[in-house]
């Protein structure tokens, strides 16, 4: 039995569009055979192919049900993800970077170790899966990620990209904080994190920059970093 529908041009599917955005009448000839007459309600029948967004959307106007995707997502041949995390100083707490421990009169308030580079690898690696958050998959509210080092979240981020069949492109890193000078340290914090990503030390890169002192990263209250990372396909 064919079924009409009567569908305006703005409910259409981006690019199907009709002549002066005029409804649009449809009328499905049957279930097996998703060929239809399409046409603007002041116009002659034609007959036209159905593409898959078009079907996807009448079915959903015609049975409520929701769009089904014609063929499966395509394999990406690389994904791109950014990070971003920041963490105030405080005294009392050690100021570890990358992994390395860096001399300083206060350190980074947080559950975990607090350590900014690498918490927003794991987002920037995290982000290019389309995965969630690090906050989400390690919650600090848990107590068994009290004080952990955050090579453990790197460890795992790194884990679910090479499950997911992907390798580090390159990844370009940020560090911005007024104190301490991170230059005298840059080289080991860079072949640590070189060395957690199982990644060669030429498509990895770590900048420094100060605030100009100005807000709480320029006065020395907090620390950020910021991450780009470039994933391709094994």
């Amino acid at each position: 039995m064919a079924t009409h529908l009567h569908l305006h041009a703005s409910s259409l599917p981006t690019g199907i569009v009709t002549r002066n955005r005029k409804p649009l009448s449809l009328t499905f000839i049957s279930d097996k055979n998703p060929s239809f007459s399409a046409r603007p309600a002041s116009a002659p029948t034609l007959k036209a192919a159905v593409l898959p967004s078009v079907v996807a959307a009448v079915s959903t106007a015609v049975d409520g049900a929701p769009p089904v995707s014609a063929s499966p997502p395509k394999t990406l041949p690389f994904r791109v993800g950014h990070g971003f995390d920041l963490h105030r100083l405080e005294p009392g707490y050690p100021l570890i970077i990358g992994g390395i421990n860096i001399p300083h009169d206060r350190g980074c308030e947080a559950h975990s170790d607090g350590d900014v580079l690498l918490h927003c690898v794991v987002d920037a690696i995290l982000g290019a899966l389309g995965l969630p958050d690090i906050g989400q998959i390690f919650p600090d509210n848990d107590p068994k990620w009290k004080g952990a080092p955050s090579s453990v979240f790197i460890k795992e981020a790194v884990r679910l990209m090479h499950e997911a069949g992907y390798e580090i492109g390159n990844l370009d890193a940020t560090l911005i904080l007024q104190r301490p000078k991170v230059s005298p340290h840059k080289e080991a914090i860079r072949e640590n994190l070189c060395k957690l990503l199982g990644a060669d030390p030429t498509v990895v890169n770590l900048k420094a920059k100060t605030h100009e002192k100005v807000d709480s990263l320029g006065e020395n209250r907090s620390i950020a970093a910021h991450t780009v990372v470039l994933l391709m396909r094994k």
